[in-house]
C-alpha cells in the first residue's frame, strides 16, 4: 500500500510523541538519539531509503505510550515494584491504540507496538519472536537498549559507548536480533555514534543539574550567559561554553511555574520532517 506523507500529518504525530520527553526530565533527547541509531542501523544492514525512513520514524514514536504512564512511576529514582513494572509493559499497546486511527499511524504501528519483543520470544505485549517481530521493532528495540544503557536516569548514571555494546552482547540471539546487533556492534567500532551519544539533537551536547542530577537538554539555538532551568528542582541556571558543550552555573533562585512548564524542542522535529519522502509503501 503506497502512502502519501502530507507534512502536516506527519509533524502532528511527531509531536504528540514529544510530549512524552516535555513530561519527564531525564529523557531529554531519547526519541531524537533512538531515531539517528535506528536510521544508522537500517543503513548499516542494507535497508531501502524507504524501510530507512520507517526505521527512523518507528525510533521517534517508539515510546508514545508512556503518555498514560504516571508521573511517579515513569520519574521514579529507585527500582519498580513488580506492579509498577506491569504498568510501564502496558505502554507499547496503549501507544499503538493512540496512532492506529492516525492517517500516518500504519507507517510506525510495528515499531510501536513491538520494540519490546525479544526474538526468543521472551519480551512483551505479545512474546512474538524471531521474524514475527518487524523488522522496524528488532532495530528500534537495539536502538532503544543502547541509549536507556548511555543515558542518565533517575535510578543511576549512563554508562559510555564500549560497556553499553558489551551489555548489549549478552544478549545476542536472544533479545536482540542477531544479524542486526552484529550490524550495530560494528558501527560503534567504527565510532559513527559518538557525534550522537550523550546529544539533544545533533551537535547540542546534554547538561547536567548540579543540584540534583538530571539532564538538561539544551536548546540548539541556547547561547553563552542564557538561563536554563531544572525541571526536577527547579533550580535557574546560567550557560557557559565550555568546547563543544556547557556548563551551568547555578543562581540560587528558583523558576517559576512558567519558566518550568514542559515545552517539547520543535527544531529535530522540523528538520527531521524536511527530510520525509513524499511517498512509502508499506
Amino acid at each position: 500500500m503506497k502512502i502519501q506523507i502530507e507534512k502536516p500529518l506527519l509533524k502532528s504525530l511527531t509531536l504528540m510523541a514529544s510530549v512524552i520527553e516535555a513530561r519527564d526530565a531525564y529523557t531529554g533527547g531519547h526519541l531524537w538519539r533512538v531515531s539517528q541509531y535506528s536510521q544508522q542501523l537500517a543503513e548499516a544492514a542494507g535497508l531501502s531509503t524507504e524501510m530507512v525512513f520507517l526505521s527512523r520514524l518507528g525510533g521517534f514514536l517508539h515510546d508514545i505510550g508512556k503518555i498514560s504512564i504516571p508521573d511517579g512511576i515513569l520519574g521514579k529514582r529507585g527500582k519498580l515494584s513488580e506492579q509498577e513494572y506491569e504498568v510501564v509493559k502496558t505502554h507499547p499497546g496503549i501507544g499503538a491504540t493512540l496512532i492506529q486511527d492516525h492517517p500516518l499511524g500504519n507507517l510506525a504501528l510495528s515499531a510501536v507496538h513491538q520494540h519490546h519483543e525479544w526474538v526468543n520470544g521472551k519480551g512483551y505485549p505479545g512474546r512474538l519472536q524471531g521474524d514475527q517481530i518487524s523488522i522496524f521493532a528488532r532495530i528500534v528495540s537495539i536502538a532503544d537498549a543502547f541509549d536507556a544503557l548511555t543515558s542518565t536516569r533517575p535510578y543511576r548514571r549512563g554508562v559510555a559507548a564500549i560497556p553499553a555494546v558489551e551489555a548489549l552482547k549478552a544478549e545476542h540471539g536472544s533479545q536482540f536480533d542477531a544479524r542486526l546487533l552484529d550490524a550495530f556492534i560494528q558501527m560503534t567500532q567504527r565510532n559513527t555514534l559518538q557525534e550522537i551519544v550523550g546529544t539533544s539533537e545533533r551537535g547540542v551536547r546534554m547538561v547536567v543539574c548540579p543540584t540534583c542530577g538530571p539532564v538538561i537538554a539544551v536548546s540548539s539555538h541556547a547561547r553563552e550567559g542564557d538561563i536554563v532551568y531544572c525541571r526536577v528542582c527547579g533550580e535557574r541556571h546560567r550557560l557557559h561554553r565550555d568546547g563543544d558543550t556547557y556548563v551551568v552555573e547555578p543562581t540560587g533562585v528558583k523558576g517559576s511555574a512558567e519558566d518550568l512548564k514542559p515545552r517539547p524542542e520543535t527544531g529535530s522535529i522540523d528538520a527531521f520532517i524536511s527530510m520525509a519522502p513524499q511517498w512509502v509503501d508499506i
